[in-house]
């Protein structure tokens, strides 16, 4: 007989019916959960003891079945321009990163949402480690509720020296950017958005919790009726053959396809509009001839396109486009009024920028999706 004892379930995975539910089986009142989450998400109290307006009992009850557990952080690594990484464990050999970048409006926590990458984008870091696991929602969760407390923490004691004002040292967004495609893991990330938006939770508005996809449409549908999120999508080409290069899920999902389900979401959530990613590649997708293409599939709908300069890694083939071929696409949008930016590149000497996260996947599954069966990865 196995003398093994239960595990302890790590309330950051569970949003509020959950915990609700959760609770009550412990023999509480539904309004604990609320209690619960305020000292969790709005305090950053992973002790129950510490929760000083629960009842002994139910905070014993606590002790014994339950846990505040983030990721376990590995190594902490800091930008000259004060973007932050951590490289976090998932188990005794992987790890997945989320990255903290500072301005002075703003403060952009971008987490992930896999240890690695099925996809197999030509132009991505992640995609190169190939793929190992999904991140279970109390792991996407904990990425931000770890950022939150040790950002609070590094502005009580006055060791932030890489942000300069309040606001420069707190989560005000949060994207998910990082490592994986958060549809591909649709059944954790959907509980995990809910958290973030939750009054009792982390509490964003919805303008300010970005999910991107490289397009996985079922997903986008199913998404439109699940939760309300920004919506941003890796397009880096204007015609079929180039993203199919590119970005290989376009094979099975092409971009007409992937457009159609766009406007749906923003019809179905009354969004503002969709904001389509493309990295600046030297030589493949950025002449303006391909800019004017852009700007035919777009015109008259609500998006805009977020140029990326290439952020490069070992062994790619690509190189970053340069500086006078990014503003002239831009410009090309622009005159066929598509609203266009440049990203700023940050982070990118500590491996931070966009495209570079790597983590450290060893136990690689052998299928990707490139030119296998693209969906076989996507969780229900």
């Amino acid at each position: 007989m196995s003398t093994s004892a239960t595990p302890r379930t790590n309330l950051l995975g569970l949003p509020r019916p959950g915990l609700e539910a959760f609770v009550a089986g412990l023999g509480s009142k539904p309004f604990r959960a609320r209690q619960l989450m305020n000292w969790i998400y709005k305090r950053g109290a992973d002790s129950f003891a510490d929760m000083t307006d629960l009842a002994k009992e139910l905070r014993a009850r606590l002790e014994a079945s339950a846990e505040v557990r983030p990721p376990e952080v590995l190594s902490v690594q800091r930008s000259a321009d004060g973007t932050r990484k951590w490289l976090l464990r998932a188990d005794a050999a992987q790890a997945f990163e989320m990255v903290f970048i500072p301005e002075p409006d703003r403060g952009t926590l971008c987490i992930s949402s896999q240890v690695g990458c099925a996809l197999d984008c030509s132009f991505c870091a992640t995609a190169q480690q190939g793929f190992n696991r999904n991140l279970s929602t109390a792991e996407i969760v904990g990425q931000v509720w770890l950022a939150a407390r040790e950002l609070e923490r590094a502005a009580r004691t006055g060791a932030a020296a890489d942000a300069t004002s309040g606001s420069e040292r707190h989560i005000t967004n949060v994207v998910l950017m990082g490592m994986g495609e958060p549809l591909a893991n649709f059944r954790n990330v959907v509980p995990a958005l809910r958290i973030l938006l939750d009054d009792f939770g982390f509490d964003l508005s919805r303008r300010r919790v970005t999910l991107s996809t490289s397009g996985l449409v079922p997903q986008i549908y199913r998404l439109a009726e699940e939760t309300n999120v920004a919506l941003a999508v890796s397009l880096h080409a204007p015609d079929d053959a180039l993203r199919n290069e590119l970005v290989p899920i376009n094979k099975k999902h092409p971009i007409a396809e992937l457009l159609t389900a766009c406007w749906h979401y923003l019809d179905e959530q009354n969004g503002r509009s969709v904001t389509f990613e493309y990295v600046m590649l030297d030589g493949v997708n950025d002449a303006p001839a391909q800019a004017r293409a852009l700007a035919r599939l777009l015109h008259g709908h609500p998006a805009k396109v977020n140029l990326i300069p290439f952020n490069p890694f070992p062994g790619t083939r690509y190189r970053r486009s340069g500086a006078a071929a990014i503003q002239r696409f831009r410009d090309e949008l622009l005159q066929r009024g598509v609203l266009a930016t440049v990203r700023r590149t940050r982070g990118d000497d500590i491996d931070a920028a966009c495209g570079q996260l790597a983590g450290r996947v060893i136990d690689r599954t052998t299928v990707r999706l490139g030119n296998k069966v693209i969906g076989v990865a996507v969780q229900p």
